[in-house]
């Protein structure tokens, strides 16, 4: 009896096409609802530290003085709660994939801004 079910599985399998698409030749598109990667614009980035007391899994870490954003990507679950804290707009979600890498260092992308503009006296 099991021999019938497996003599049935292989001839399906054997004239039907491929259950699963040819990746590097054929691309699969995006979702409406898609969560790909945060992306930060420095420019418009006022360094409040928002945006990392709202992520939780403290992957994002802000320091003011030096004007630096780091993200660590392996711990960026990519919920948006920094991108709907974020009081200038400057955290956006773009629809792409993270790039697999051998080392989890080559995640973590530190962004530094513009130097702070000058008090007026």
């Amino acid at each position: 009896m099991a021999f019938n079910v497996i003599g049935k599985t292989v001839m399906k399998s054997l004239f039907s096409k491929p259950a699963t698409a040819m990746y590097p030749a054929v691309r699969n598109d995006f979702y409406p609802l898609t969560r790909g990667a945060i992306e930060m614009n420095p420019a418009d980035c006022i360094f409040c530290n928002l945006c990392a007391k709202r992520c939780p899994t403290e992957a994002i870490e802000v320091s003011r003085p030096e004007r630096v954003w780091t993200i660590n990507r392996a711990r960026c679950l990519v919920c948006n709660f920094c991108v709907d804290v974020c009081p200038k707009d400057c955290l956006s979600t773009v629809r792409q994939y993270t790039a697999p890498a051998t080392d989890k260092t080559s995640y973590i992308e530190k962004i530094i801004g513009p130097p702070a503009p000058a008090k007026p006296e």
